[in-house]
């Protein structure tokens, strides 16, 4: 079954908790589950390319608040988001062998990262090492606000376009 098939065979309380998971902007949630059914997967990634499209800043910000920050403790992670945590396991994959140093690192960046930009730091993870995503976090800080708010919410659709496809497993 697709995710798409899926997606469209749960009622709309686990559709809504589904879609939450992979993406938390309830603006993004409530507009993907105006335009079901998908039908396919293709439409469904067009869907959610449209509707994140048409998000506010609060709304990039309110998705961002979703995620755990990047090489912070696993334990605190499962408690915070327990809903999206083994995604989120999955997703930072490299920063869970990292070293002490490379989380030190991960962790220090995350918070001048939050202190310059007022948000944490967003990245598509996947099959990135803890090094790369924080060489990825300093070469970003040079970046003005509204450029970094963009590539922050660009690396968050490349996110929901990945957890997507895990709603069929």
């Amino acid at each position: 079954m697709s995710a798409a098939q899926a997606l469209d065979a749960l009622a709309e309380p686990e559709a809504r908790a589904a879609l939450t998971r992979c993406c938390g902007a309830s603006r993004w949630v409530a507009g993907m589950l105006a335009r079901r059914p998908f039908g396919d997967d293709a439409a469904l990634h067009r869907c959610a390319r449209e509707v994140w499209a048409t998000m506010t800043r609060d709304d990039i910000l309110e998705a961002f608040e979703h995620h755990p920050r990047i090489g912070a403790n696993l334990d605190a992670l499962r408690k915070k988001f327990s809903a999206t945590a083994s995604l989120s396991i999955r997703e930072q994959a490299g920063a869970i062998g990292a070293s002490e140093a490379e989380l030190e690192r991960l962790r220090d960046g995350n918070l001048a990262y939050e202190a310059r930009y007022g948000h944490i730091f967003i990245v598509s993870a996947a099959g990135k090492t803890a090094a790369q995503i924080a060489d990825l976090l300093e070469a970003r800080m040079a970046n003005p606000a509204e450029d970094e708010l963009r590539i922050a919410a660009a690396e968050q659709a490349k996110i929901t376009h990945a957890r997507l496809e895990t709603i069929a497993t």
